[in-house]
């Protein structure tokens, strides 16, 4: 089965160490995203990146250096997205977020019978 629509996406870079009440902070985002009901979010780990702070953070094979970049992205049509704003507001200390609208394809498996 084929579905099309418009959609919200958001995506959220931070880095690695980052916190929320002592719980990395991309777990405590996928955390609020399930709370409210968003249809799902995917965390990816970067190689190797900088922001703001002009700041290089790299994966690392040692334990004791790892500081990758994280992206947060979720898809969600607007009004739930905009619910996850505020509680994004008070998470997020140093990063980025961007949203934008995007044509949304999916697909899925037809009702077993």
């Amino acid at each position: 089965m084929k579905e099309q629509f418009e959609a919200r996406m958001l995506r959220i870079h931070f880095g690695e160490n980052d916190k929320w009440q002592g719980k990395p902070l991309h777990e405590a985002i996928v955390a609020k995203c399930q709370e409210l009901g968003l249809a799902g979010a995917i965390v990816y780990r970067g190689i190797e990146g900088y922001g703001t702070s002009t700041r290089i953070h790299h994966a690392s094979h040692w334990k004791f250096s790892k500081d990758a970049p994280i992206m947060v992205s979720i898809i969600d049509d607007e009004e739930k997205i905009n619910k996850l704003i505020p509680h994004l507001d008070e998470m997020v200390n140093e990063g980025l977020i961007a949203t934008s609208r995007v044509e949304v394809v999916r697909y899925s498996r037809a009702p077993a019978k």
